[in-house]
C-alpha cells in the first residue's frame, strides 16, 4: 500500500524533504525549470504543469515536494537568500571594516544582476508571500556579518548600532534591487556604476561630518 504523503505545515512549506540522490536532482530540476521560465517567460507562465514540463517530471512529482506553485516561488527566495548570505558570510574582516563593507556591496550587486529577470520577480514575490518568518534566519546571519563588518577599528564610532545597520542595509538593497528592475542593468557597465553610486551612497552616510553615532542611546544625533 502505498504511503500517503505527507501534509505541508503551511500551504508554502514543501510536502517532504528530499533525501536520496534522485530526489534532490528531482527537486533542483524543478527549481530550475520554474527559474527559466520566471525569468524568460514570466510569473503568469510559471503555472505547476508548465514547471513541470520544463523539469522533464510528471505533476504528480512536482506535487510530492511543492503543493503550489507559491510553494516553488518560496523555494527560490529561500535559496537565493541563502547563497547571499553565505557568501556574504565569507568576507575577510581582518581586511578591515571599510574593504569588507566594499566587498558585501559587490556581493549584493554580483547577486541581484547575475539574473536580474529573476530576481525582480522574487523581489516583488518576497513583498507579496508570507516568507518573513522562513527568512528569519538568513535575515539574523546577515545582521551579524554587517554587525561585525562595522564594529571593525577603521569604522566610525557607533556604526555597528542597529539604527545605523538598518539604514546601511536599506541603502545597499534598495540601490541595487531598483537598478535590478530596470532594463539593460546587468551589463559590466552598468554593475560598475552601480557598484560606484552604493559606495558613494554608504560611505557617505558614514563619513557624513558632523554625524555622531551613539551607542548608548541607539540613535543618530
Amino acid at each position: 500500500m502505498t504511503k500517503p504523503i505527507k501534509q505541508a505545515a503551511t500551504p508554502l512549506a514543501p510536502r517532504k524533504s528530499p533525501t536520496q540522490a534522485r530526489s534532490v536532482a528531482t527537486v533542483e530540476a524543478i527549481l530550475q525549470a520554474a527559474a527559466h521560465i520566471l525569468e524568460t517567460e514570466g510569473l503568469s507562465a510559471c503555472s505547476t504543469n508548465a514547471v513541470a514540463r520544463k523539469a522533464g517530471v510528471s505533476i504528480g512529482s512536482l506535487y510530492q515536494y511543492f503543493p503550489s506553485k507559491d510553494a516553488i516561488s518560496r523555494a527560490l527566495i529561500l535559496e537565493q537568500t541563502t547563497a547571499l548570505v553565505e557568501d556574504a558570510g565569507k568576507i575577510d574582516l581582518e581586511q578591515g571594516g571599510r574593504k569588507a563593507l566594499e566587498d558585501l556591496i559587490d556581493i549584493a550587486i554580483t547577486h541581484q544582476l547575475k539574473r536580474p529577470a529573476l530576481a525582480k520577480i522574487l523581489d516583488a514575490e518576497e513583498l507579496r508571500l508570507p516568507v518573513a518568518a522562513d527568512l528569519k534566519r538568513q535575515s539574523t546571519r546577515l545582521r551579524k556579518t554587517v554587525h561585525d563588518i562595522l564594529s571593525q577599528a577603521d569604522m566610525p564610532d557607533g556604526a555597528n548600532d542597529a539604527d545605523v545597520m538598518a539604514d546601511l542595509m536599506g541603502i545597499i538593497k534598495g540601490l541595487v534591487d531598483a537598478a535590478g528592475a530596470r532594463a539593460g542593468s546587468d551589463s559590466p557597465a552598468s554593475a560598475a556604476n552601480l557598484r560606484k553610486r552604493v559606495r558613494r551612497a554608504v560611505f557617505g552616510y558614514l563619513d557624513a561630518g558632523g554625524m555622531n553615532f551613539h551607542t548608548d542611546s541607539g540613535r543618530l544625533s
